[in-house]
């Protein structure tokens, strides 16, 4: 069986621990083991089954290589208790798996899990103010309004230099939009650009929508530092200045500043220590319980990192903002310590960078409900962090350009001509994609030539103005769209079709002149003086 790629959707976790098992139970060789002077057929040791899944989950491009082989272990005690495996005597159901000699098996029965029913999430109809509603004491029923057609004389008159009459219109006036109404339209738009990143259908399987506080969004977005941290506006919720200097010490070692008591032998080791008993105790972890499902999501599109970026900076404009802050100082300071040269190892044997994933990746990534997973989830996420925090955990300006856009443009006041249905309001933008230069040339060519053509055919076939004037136009047209008014007319010889010469006939007069007879030469008579 081929490990494959599981994708972003609904109950990612539990596909990817199916998936595991399948591999696992296909790839471990089973033969005949010898314990206590009995034999035992198709088995193998712990320590054989600890190199198996540690190869497996290090080739498999949901995981990858740095997992390490003491998570090998945390997901084999998990297999012993959801009777994945089961020891020679058919004990399972606590997790004293070991790295050892003992003998396991894999039971008959079928040890995958199946899918859960999550409760559908109903989706939030967010309601806008009625923009045609004008406002009490300015009705506009009595505004009288001339229709408006499109032709040549119209062109005309806009592309000369005195515009002549000005089609009637009116004003649509907007309401202010309230604070409420703003947030709204952060909330709708950030959420529907992160269902379009990951390509999901919907995102009621992955993230409740109600748990998302349009508020919080605003917040991580505007009440932002020079170094892009949130400030908090509550400052009860920042973080106490002891473990903030605790941080700053190591991620700035050796010449952070602050530090006024003189340093030990393995005072590093303590300082660290205490940054990890700190977040360590917290009841929540940082990316929260509610989006756990999005995060493991974003998980799947890992072969594409730009998309991954993007969907994480995305997510994390939904956290609280006193979670988004403590996040970016816990990842830069990880980020900084594991490549620093200068601070001392932090352990003896494991590398520093791997130390952090293994200390930190609980309090920011994990389950409520205990997902067998989660341990190699969260040190999958944390890695990328890692790799990527700057760009990640900074405001993505596209989304942000494109909301504050649509927000100004629902602000404006509108101009209505006559004929129109309803008024010009845009919907919500959409993000656009990278396209080939031959693309643009032929949407430009094919959305915008077609209209001109047919506007040129209009002038040359209109016989109500005077060939004077028809020149005129044509002769400004042509200055105007040259391309268009090319493939109309592609030779001189076409464009004279629509001006024939007339024939000029030569007067009678000098017709009479050429018919008159020869005159001989007659000499005159001279006059000499």
């Amino acid at each position: 069986m081929e490990p494959r790629l599981v994708g972003p959707g609904p109950y990612r976790a539990t596909r990817l621990w199916n998936e595991i098992i399948e591999l696992f139970r296909a790839g471990m060789p089973l033969r005949k083991h010898r314990c206590r002077f009995k034999s035992y057929e198709r088995c193998f040791k712990a320590s054989e089954a600890v190199d198996c899944l540690h190869e497996l989950l290090g080739s498999n491009q949901n995981f990858g290589p740095e997992v390490t082989r003491d998570q090998t272990v945390k997901l084999l005690k998990k297999f012993l208790k959801n009777h994945v495996i089961e020891d020679i005597k058919g004990r399972w159901g606590k997790e004293d798996f070991e790295d050892d000699g003992h003998l396991y098996r894999f039971p008959p029965s079928s040890p995958l899990k199946s899918y859960p029913k999550k409760p559908s999430c109903g989706k939030e109809v967010i309601k806008f103010p009625d923009w045609n509603e004008p406002k009490a004491g300015s009705s506009q029923e009595h505004i009288l309004v001339k229709s408006v057609a499109m032709n040549s004389e119209m062109w005309y008159k806009r592309h000369s230099i005195a515009i002549g009459e000005v089609p009637a219109c009116k004003l649509v006036f907007r309401r202010e939009l309230t604070q409420t109404n703003i947030e709204e339209i952060w909330k709708s738009m950030t959420l529907s650009r992160l269902q379009k990143v990951l390509g999901l259908d919907s995102l009621d399987e992955v993230l409740d929508t109600k748990l998302v506080n349009s508020k919080h969004i605003v917040q991580n977005v505007y009440n932002v530092n020079k170094q892009g941290i949130v400030t908090l506006e509550d400052k009860s919720k920042e973080l106490p200045h002891w473990i903030l200097s605790a941080m700053k010490c190591l991620a700035n070692w050796p010449s952070y500043s602050d530090l006024k008591q003189p340093t030990y032998s393995g005072f590093e080791r303590d300082v660290f220590k205490t940054i990890v008993d700190y977040f360590g105790q917290m009841k929540e972890p940082l990316l929260t319980f509610h989006f756990f499902d999005i995060f493991v999501s974003v998980l799947g599109l890992l072969q594409k990192p730009s998309k991954v970026i993007e969907a994480l900076q995305i997510s994390c404009l939904l956290l609280p903002p006193e979670n988004r802050k403590r996040l970016q100082l816990l990842v830069r300071m990880m980020a900084r310590i594991s490549v620093n040269q200068d601070l001392p190892p932090l352990s003896e044997s494991v590398r520093t960078r791997t130390l952090m994933v293994q200390a930190f990746s609980r309090c920011i990534l994990c389950s409520k409900d205990e997902i067998d997973l989660d341990e190699l989830l969260a040190a999958k996420l944390v890695s990328f962090l890692m790799d990527n925090y700057q760009e990640i955990l900074s405001v993505p300006s596209a989304l942000k350009s494109s909301i504050e856009d649509h927000v100004v443009h629902l602000q404006r006041v509108q101009i209505k001509y006559a004929g129109a249905d309803s008024d010009a309001t845009l919907p919500p933008p959409s993000f656009c994609h990278q396209i080939s230069t031959g693309e643009i040339e032929y949407q430009r060519a094919t959305g915008s030539q077609e209209p001109l053509a047919d506007l040129l055919e209009e002038i040359v076939m209109n016989k109500e103005i005077s060939v004077k004037d028809k020149k005129k136009k044509l002769k400004q047209f042509q200055k105007s769209y040259p391309e268009v008014y090319r493939v109309r007319f592609p030779t001189p010889e076409t464009e004279a079709m629509l001006f024939p010469e007339k024939t000029k006939q030569k007067p009678p007069i000098l017709m009479w002149a050429f018919k008159k007879p020869f005159q001989p030469f007659h000499r005159t008579r001279s006059f000499r003086m």
